[in-house]
């Protein structure tokens, strides 16, 4: 390979998947063009990681019919579900999610990069009238921004 090809498949986002469904696509065709403006030595652990989970998001919520939002079950415990209405992270380790619990409490994950685990899940919306609420659309954005 070219010195060219190296530091451009160091800065692009590399993922493989394999579903029962053939044309379900993978968590890295949907890509915002501002995860690759940095390689990956310049990126910090959280921030990949805050990169990747919104992929994630995105590609779970394009599941999702119109009564259903995303929301996170905790693993490795009995801590329950957090609907997600925001995530960010904290150079260099740490990521945070915010949102509610199921009775409408408000509720914040602080997780350390190394003990990340996230179970994402359907959840009803609370107002069946209500469009769904899509967070994984308005964090490519914000992505897309900076």
């Amino acid at each position: 390979m070219t010195s060219a090809e190296v530091a451009e498949g160091a800065a692009l986002p590399r993922c493989h998947e394999v579903h029962t469904d053939p044309d379900k696509p993978n968590a890295a065709m949907n890509a915002p063009a501002a995860m690759s403006q940095k390689s990956v030595e310049e990126k910090s652990p959280a921030q990949w990681a805050y990169e990747r989970l919104i992929l994630y998001i995105q590609n779970f919520e394009k599941t999702l019919d119109n009564e259903h939002e995303i929301a996170m079950g905790f693993t490795g415990g009995d801590a329950g579900i957090l609907r997600i209405e925001g995530m960010g992270y904290f150079d260099p380790d740490i990521v945070t999610f915010y949102g509610s619990d199921p009775a409408g409490g408000k509720t914040q994950l602080v997780q350390h990069v190394s003990q990340l685990n996230v179970l994402l899940r359907a959840v009803t919306k609370p107002e069946p009238a209500a469009e769904p609420t899509r967070i994984g659309f308005r964090l490519a954005a914000d992505l897309s921004k900076t």
